[in-house]
């Protein structure tokens, strides 16, 4: 059975390969109007904010990330050399499914073929693929006007500033949350990100981890993009979010907090503003209405949800499935405390490719 990952959309189809220590990992991506080619610059800039290995919040593991591009029979093929792997960190719990971890399932799945150095193809590393398709994305959706921003909304029981704080019409906050992209940690407010800091380095030294909520906003989408039912704007961006595999939620707009909420304080009315554009005058729906994007009238916001990371060292139960006994396991090897700070452009790589596939098979195209 292929250890590889295919997504299909209707004019995109990618396909990620690769381990978490193998000797490479990559996208093909097939579909790409003719002369779409790679920003090679942009993209440089924007796997650095994912890489690992440059702080105390993140993995010791320490890789480039340089991309690599090359064309067959049409695809893009976009690839990375993993220059630091350690597989011998996993050998002595090879044996052990690690709590919250791929381990179980992807032995029942794909028997001896499955790795379990590092998560294998289940592994965090494997985002990095899925940023580099994402950053294409990116640059195309900007030439059309389309801006997708994310940051942290929360780390642990620490929240930083949010959209829902504003009113729909004020770009300062767009201006704020743009601005986080050029920040070495991906939060609006300087004061919040140095409690989320803190928060994340407690978890570290008590051999622990915690997780995050991560707010992205799309500005710019025209009205009308989406459709009913298998065609929504939400099922399409969830499909690729959940392929984050931190991710355990996702919500848009005023999500759960919907359900405590009454029709007549939820429903968002619309109004003219002093142009005789349609405005909504509170965006709890997150821009999006039957499935479909209200364009100018506000942006589409969604959050995400991202566990705590499971490898930590604190020991944990577990089972020998070689031995058929209960045991204790203790990960060694190099982890993120949080995932959610390099989770932030991940999560607009994701959100741009849903979002690219639905322009290139529009009514226009």
């Amino acid at each position: 059975m292929s250890m590889d990952s295919t997504y299909t959309g209707s004019k995109l189809k990618l396909m990620i390969y690769g381990q978490s220590h193998s000797e490479t990992i990559g996208v093909y991506v097939k579909g790409l109007p003719e002369g779409v080619k790679p920003d090679e610059e942009f993209i440089r800039e924007f796997m650095a904010r994912r890489a690992p290995g440059k702080n105390a919040w993140s993995t010791p593991r320490k890789e480039a990330d340089e991309v690599h591009f090359e064309c067959i029979d049409g695809m893009l093929h976009g690839f990375i050399y993993n220059t630091n792997t350690k597989p011998k960190d996993y050998a002595s719990i090879m044996n052990c499914p690690r709590p919250s971890h791929a381990d179980y399932t992807a032995g029942i799945l794909y028997g001896d073929e499955a790795a379990h150095s590092g998560g294998g193809i289940f592994s965090g590393r494997m985002t990095a693929p899925l940023c580099i398709a994402g950053a294409i994305a990116l640059t195309e959706l900007k030439k059309m006007g389309i801006e997708i921003h994310a940051h942290l909304k929360s780390v642990f029981d620490v929240e930083d500033d949010t959209y829902f704080a504003h009113d729909p019409r004020d770009k300062k906050f767009l201006e704020d949350l743009a601005a986080c992209a050029k920040k070495d940690f991906p939060a609006i407010s300087d004061e919040a990100a140095e409690k989320m800091k803190a928060r994340i380095e407690e978890a570290r030294m008590d051999c622990d981890s915690v997780g995050g909520v991560i707010e992205c906003v799309i500005s710019g989408l025209p009205t009308g993009i989406g459709g009913p039912i298998f065609d929504g704007i939400e099922g399409k961006i969830s499909q690729i979010i959940f392929a984050i595999p931190a991710v355990k939620a996702i919500e848009f707009g005023a999500g759960y907090d919907s359900t405590i909420l009454k029709g007549s304080e939820n429903n968002d009315a619309f109004f003219f503003d002093e142009e005789e554009k349609v405005r909504l005058k509170t965006n709890r729906c997150g821009g999006i209405l039957g499935g479909i994007s209200v364009g100018e009238a506000a942006p589409v916001v969604f959050d995400c949800a991202l566990k705590p990371t499971p490898s930590i060292s604190k020991t944990q139960d577990t089972v020998d499935l070689a031995a058929k006994k209960n045991t204790t396991i203790s990960i060694e090897g190099r982890h993120d405390p949080c995932v959610a700070p390099r989770a932030v452009p991940v999560v607009e790589a994701a959100a741009a490719i849903a979002l690219y596939d639905m322009i290139l098979s529009g009514p226009q195209n």
